[in-house]
């Protein structure tokens, strides 16, 4: 039965939302300046170093930014006020009983944010941001085993880590090193892709879209590092969302589109076959079964859109969804239903 949140705690999740996004205006040091690259148009941060212009990334050119960006001085004045605001927020989700992110979590995931990982298109998937969608969907997770790990999981594609032009403010391996974090082994020239918490069992890793047939190692040029290359990953983060990190006082971070993650678990779970424990495809399953549980009553629109575009994707597609749904017949038919 799926619990939701209550009316106070929905309004203080969006404010908290609302407010991280300004704040990430109101941090500018110079004048915005609009840029196309190919047939989109970012946003970018101008200014003087010396003798050197630096042009900082902001974001995807929208109406929602754009009016953020009218509002700077603004925006600039208010910012104290409002990071006083959000510890406030904070309170009220913790005393409304929302997932809190641990320390550990906190601290890794929020200092990526702070070095440009989030801003710079980097997406934050698997239980962590399955975690988030407490408020996104209003609703209650809770702490059972498909809302635990110990994993952290950052994908981006790597044309747009190209096409920006930007890079994060630390390097990321540097940023790793203080949190006590070593560079897990390479076996292909030295690319490093994950890194292993030397006194704990956190685990960082990068990930990329692979448009190739293989799925092998490639170059996130944005964040300095390597990501392991995965099929079907370019689906999960398409037009993802921003999204509270609910850790002090909140960091803005990006996580797939709900509906998106949904579907993609079905592929994920299939692909799981081959693990004689079959516990992380249980755990897959199971977040894709609640999601598709709400957002079949919720946003039957979003859900049908996404599962159609999976099942237009080819054979392999249609073979692992329908595969993982002949074990799922509730929500097999909740997808019916809405098509």
């Amino acid at each position: 039965m799926i619990t939701h949140h209550s009316h106070i705690g929905t309004a203080a999740w969006a404010d908290l939302l609302r407010m991280l996004k300004d704040g990430q205006v109101s941090e500018l040091r110079g004048s915005p300046k609009l840029k196309t690259v190919g047939q989109k148009r970012y946003w970018y941060d101008q200014y003087r170093i010396g003798t050197d212009v630096v042009d900082r990334y902001i974001g995807e050119d929208s109406k929602a930014l754009r009016d953020r960006l009218d509002r700077l001085r603004d925006l600039a004045v208010r910012r104290k006020v409002n990071e006083r605001e959000r510890s406030r927020l904070m309170r009220v989700l913790r005393a409304e009983g929302y997932l809190m992110a641990d320390a550990q979590t906190g601290q890794v995931v929020s200092a990526m944010e702070r070095a440009g990982v989030f801003r710079l298109g980097g997406t934050l998937v698997g239980t962590q941001a399955f975690r988030l969608y407490e408020g996104d969907l209003g609703i209650r997770i809770g702490f059972g085993s498909s809302a635990v790990t110990d994993d952290i999981d950052i994908a981006s594609f790597e044309r747009l880590s190209i096409a920006l032009g930007d890079t994060v403010q630390d390097h990321l391996s540097e940023v790793f090193s203080q949190l006590k974090f070593a560079p897990g082994p390479s076996l292909e020239n030295n690319k490093v892709w994950r890194w292993q918490q030397t006194d704990r069992a956190t685990l960082v890793e990068f990930l990329t879209p692979s448009f190739e047939e293989d799925e092998g190692i490639r170059d996130l040029p944005a964040f300095g590092v390597s990501a392991q290359s995965l099929h079907h990953l370019n689906f999960l983060i398409a037009e993802p969302i921003q999204t509270p990190l609910l850790y002090r006082s909140g960091s803005l971070v990006q996580v797939p589109r709900p509906e998106r993650f949904a579907i993609h678990k079905l592929i994920v779970a299939d692909r799981r076959r081959s693990d004689p424990s079959r516990l992380k495809a249980r755990k897959d399953r199971a977040q894709a079964d609640l999601l598709i549980e709400v957002l079949s009553e919720e946003r039957p629109d979003e859900l049908a859109d996404a599962y159609e575009e999976a099942m237009r994707r080819g054979p392999t597609w249609r073979s692992g969804i329908s595969a993982s749904l002949d074990l799922m017949p509730q929500a097999r038919k909740r997808l019916d239903d809405i098509i």
